[in-house]
């Protein structure tokens, strides 16, 4: 059984196959990344992405095709990110899903971009139900457990700012480019993340909820006040990335720790805890938490960096256990900005 996935939610152009089995469930992985339009902006850019997208989307179609040594006619089913996400961006790959299932006569899948990234860890690590999920995306910071394919609850998530966006405002403050969150992670090696101190928010308070707004206004008060004598050095860049680095690993862990007390039975019992998202590429965060949960007696997962980040593989792969549960999407389902993980089913 083979799926296409096709997943166009932000700056990334992507098609993947993957098939139900084998030993090599990815058949192909075609991302296209939109980072240099973008660039130059300090962010991503909505019109910007939608015409990228747009240009795009059917070539990186057709190379995860012959990568996967698949004609179209072979595709079991087609599955595209319908949201959450920049809309523009959204409507592009949801259309192109929609036109092609329509024009071969095969299902449609609609899949929350945000179910991709809590599934994905499955296809290569032995993750069963139910688990413990810590999401740290572009846009979203969120705490849930995780029941089965479209059965989730939520424990926590950010009142204001993500992690993502943090990591990118501040880079741009020390004049790091985008995205930031690599940049970020790259100069933090070579600093001291002790030197610029700020508090850790809703540390000591119960519930999982983030907040991180408070953090990039600190950050962005401690580099203007040590921007005012001179430009920052190598060396000050170096230690604000570790600084936040590090502050971001506080915070999360805080989180993490009232979230280990407030799963239920069956999540305690199974002990299982998946970190997924962009911000689970960064090597420093996923070493500290995956301490916190081995403390705990917690297995702890996470996808392969290439799979942290927004790409269609994940988004093939939820389609394809919704489609051996027989459930398809009507062509008629619009895409939407805004689509939570809790409300799915």
């Amino acid at each position: 059984m083979y799926v296409l996935g096709i997943e166009t939610s932000c700056d990334e152009t992507a098609a993947a196959v993957v098939c139900s089995e084998g030993t090599e469930r990815i058949l192909s992985n075609v991302i296209c990344s939109q980072i240099d339009m973008h660039s130059e902006y300090g962010g991503v850019v909505p019109e910007i992405a939608a015409r990228a997208h747009e240009s795009l989307l059917f070539p990186a179609i057709q190379k995860a095709l012959n990568v996967a040594q698949l004609p179209l006619h072979s595709i079991d089913a087609i599955a595209a990110t319908c949201g959450p996400g920049l809309i523009g961006g959204v409507m592009v790959g949801a259309i192109a899903a929609k036109m092609l299932a329509l024009a071969h006569n095969i299902p449609f899948i609609a899949v929350n971009h945000l179910e991709g990234h809590a599934q994905v860890c499955s296809i290569s690590e032995d993750v069963t139900f139910p688990y413990l999920l810590l999401l740290i995306s572009g846009g979203h910071s969120q705490i849930l457990e995780v029941h089965g394919l479209g059965k989730y609850k939520l424990l926590g998530e950010t009142l204001d700012d993500s992690v993502g966006e943090t990591f990118d405002k501040v880079a741009r403050l020390i004049g790091l480019p985008y995205p930031g969150g690599p940049n970020i992670e790259k100069r933090a090696q070579k600093g001291d993340p002790r030197r610029f101190s700020v508090s850790t928010p809703l540390k000591g308070r119960s519930g999982c909820d983030f907040s991180f707004s408070g953090m990039k206004t600190a950050f962005r008060t401690l580099i203007s006040q040590a921007s005012q004598s001179a430009p920052l050095s190598e060396q000050d860049v170096n230690d604000f990335a570790a600084s936040l680095q590090w502050s971001v690993a506080e915070a999360l862990v805080s989180r993490i720790v009232n979230a280990l007390k407030m799963v239920s039975d069956e999540v305690r019992h199974n002990k299982t805890f998946v970190i997924a998202g962009g911000v689970a590429a960064n090597k420093y965060i996923r070493a500290r938490i995956t301490e916190v949960g081995n403390n705990a007696g917690y297995k702890v997962f996470y996808p392969p960096v290439n799979l942290c980040t927004d790409n269609a593989v994940m988004i093939a792969w939820v389609g394809l256990g919704y489609h051996e549960k027989g459930i398809h999407s009507s062509l008629d389902f619009e895409p939407r900005s805004r689509w939570e993980l809790d409300s799915l089913l």
